[in-house]
């Protein structure tokens, strides 16, 4: 039998160990290269969607700096400019219809005082509120341009056409910015809501009654966080609420009486009510809101 060299008992002990396996150190370099590389994986989605909330922040930020420059300058709001102030200034749409361009400081979407007709989008107030905002006659206060909106007529818009009415959402997912009044004395009412707001949502068309249907665009983390860094993180309270338009209904998003699921975006077992943050890590794309005028 031939002796044994040191070569040989190498080679026949990485035989063995080739023949049964890794061993629990090489087991355990893969675990942790493993746990390295999903933890990376997560710590970047947490901060695409931390940049993502920042863009949106900011993008809002600019939007309300925009109308506060325009309403010093012009003495209105952007779409609710009378034709007389229009006229002078050189805007060109004419203005003066029942209810529009009336200077009253707030933004209807129609003639009446039903907030069907105050909810309506791509036309009336609402429409040429980005129409003003963007115009160069005002000096372009906000990125693009958006001239498709008239004071009256009837505006139909598939999910392709939004963006000539109002503004993509720089926290992506089909969203766009509209704007809308809301008064709780109208003839239907919420109690706590009343003034001039931004609605954060998808947009998916506007129809023939220039009704928008929309839907819930955020998670529930990305609501939370909006809404505790601008106010106080309560969907219900302040100047940050989790409602949006559909149709010619004010929602919030979306509606239940119970405690978190899949398909929900606040809890409304808590005192008081809070969003669902703690249920599924608050990944549920369930939330949009809405943020008042500053």
């Amino acid at each position: 039998m031939k002796p044994l060299t040191a070569n040989s008992m190498l080679l026949q002990s990485y035989r063995n160990t080739k023949q049964g396996g890794f061993t629990l150190i090489e087991l355990s370099i893969v675990m942790v290269i493993i746990g390295l590389i999903v933890g990376g994986i997560l710590v970047g989605q947490d901060l695409i969607q931390a940049a993502a909330v920042r863009a949106q922040i900011t993008q809002l930020e600019k939007f309300n700096r925009a109308v506060n420059t325009f309403r010093v300058k012009y003495n209105a709001l952007p779409g609710d400019m009378d034709s007389s102030t229009a006229t002078t200034f050189g805007f060109s749409t004419a203005r003066g219809g029942s209810g529009q361009g009336d200077s009253n400081g707030v933004l209807d979407g129609g003639a009446t005082d039903t907030i069907a007709h105050k909810l309506q989008q791509g036309q009336g107030e609402t429409g040429m509120f980005w129409v003003d905002l963007s115009s160069p006659v005002a000096g372009g206060l906000i990125d693009g341009s958006f001239i498709t909106a008239t004071e009256a007529g009837t505006t139909t818009a598939s999910s392709t056409q939004i963006a000539n009415y109002m503004p993509a959402a720089k926290v992506g997912a089909n969203a766009y910015i509209y704007v809308y009044e809301y008064n709780q004395t109208a003839s239907v009412g919420i109690a706590g809501l009343s003034g001039n707001y931004f609605g954060l949502a998808t947009v998916n068309s506007i129809t023939s009654g220039q009704m928008s249907t929309s839907s819930s665009t955020l998670t529930v983390r990305q609501a939370y966080n909006m809404d505790a860094k601008i106010d106080d993180g309560l969907p219900f309270s302040g100047t940050v609420i989790s409602y949006y338009i559909s149709g010619a209904n004010l929602i919030n998003s979306p509606y239940t009486s119970g405690a978190c699921n899949s398909s929900t975006c606040i809890d409304f077992t808590t005192t008081p009510m809070s969003y669902c943050v703690g249920y599924r890590s608050g990944s549920s794309t369930t939330c949009a809101l809405s943020f008042k005028f500053q």
